[in-house]
């Protein structure tokens, strides 16, 4: 069972990332950004950064420590507040979102910003880039870390996640995380009218993998997936709601990518007041 007080600083997170998220998009503007999968998949980066991952914000090149990719890189407003949580960026910083000459684009890029492992968003990427991560931990005789790559469901619509997820399987990487915001929704619409993987969670033990689904907005149910470490690589297929918190967003393919009206923000910002 989850510490109680590791639950509370996870909730409490995750409520200042979702604002942080609605300011970002905000101030784009017109420009637009990646919100609705940003939204969804807050929890899954608040327990990992502050629940369980070995990770220094003062030490980002740290040798030890735990590695994050975030294969679905449309989603890095998500993963720039978070940082910003844990004191690896500064949290005025995110007002610079997608702006001229700022560390933060649409996609996270190897420009001097803490705790980007990998330029991502190149969707079907980042799983492979965990196996040669594994692979090359190991070489250096590393057996502590762990690489967590966050892929989304519509993205494993793409065969290189497959091969990649052979290849884990295979080598024997029990030290990879694949953590998949299964939120039903892509760019196009319904992922499962637009490529149905169903059953998915079969594919991926069929693959060779350790595989749990849990409800990828519960605090308790994301530490307990987190803590687990077996002699597979671990498949945490996270069922989550698209735009999560905000109810014109939330499960709207139309808030994949999209801006915000003075009005839509403040409404949206009303509404995670009260749901705190």
């Amino acid at each position: 069972m989850a510490n109680e007080d590791t639950v509370r600083r996870c909730t409490e997170a995750s409520a200042r990332i979702r604002r942080e998220i609605l300011k970002m998009t905000y101030e784009t503007g017109n420009a637009g950004a990646h919100i609705g999968g940003s939204l969804s998949m807050v929890e899954l980066l608040a327990c990992l950064y502050l629940g369980c991952i070995r990770y220094d914000p003062q030490n980002p090149c740290w040798e030890s420590r735990d590695r994050v990719i975030l294969s679905k890189g449309h989603a890095a407003m998500a993963l720039y507040a978070t940082l910003a949580e844990v004191g690896a960026i500064e949290t005025e910083e995110l007002i610079t979102f997608k702006k001229d000459s700022s560390r933060l684009g649409g996609h996270p890029s190897l420009n001097g910003l803490p705790g980007i492992e990998f330029a991502s968003g190149s969707l079907g990427q980042g799983l492979s880039l965990g196996v040669g991560t594994c692979l090359g931990l190991r070489r250096k005789g590393n057996a502590e870390s762990r690489v967590y790559v966050f892929l989304g469901d519509g993205e494993c619509d793409e065969g290189s996640v497959w091969e990649a997820a052979a290849s884990a399987a295979h080598f024997h990487l029990n030290n990879l995380v694949a953590i998949v915001d299964v939120n039903g929704i892509q760019y196009d619409g319904d992922t499962n009218e637009i490529l149905n993987l169903n059953p998915f969670e079969n594919k991926w033990r069929d693959f060779g993998w350790k595989t749990v689904s849990i409800d990828g907005h519960d605090i308790g149910s994301i530490l307990e997936a987190y803590n687990y470490v077996g002699e597979r690589p671990l498949a945490i297929l996270a069922h989550t709601i698209k735009g999560r918190g905000v109810s014109f967003m939330e499960n709207n393919w139309k808030y994949h990518n999209a801006s915000l009206t003075k009005k839509l923000y403040e409404q949206a910002l009303e509404e995670l007041e009260v749901a705190k």
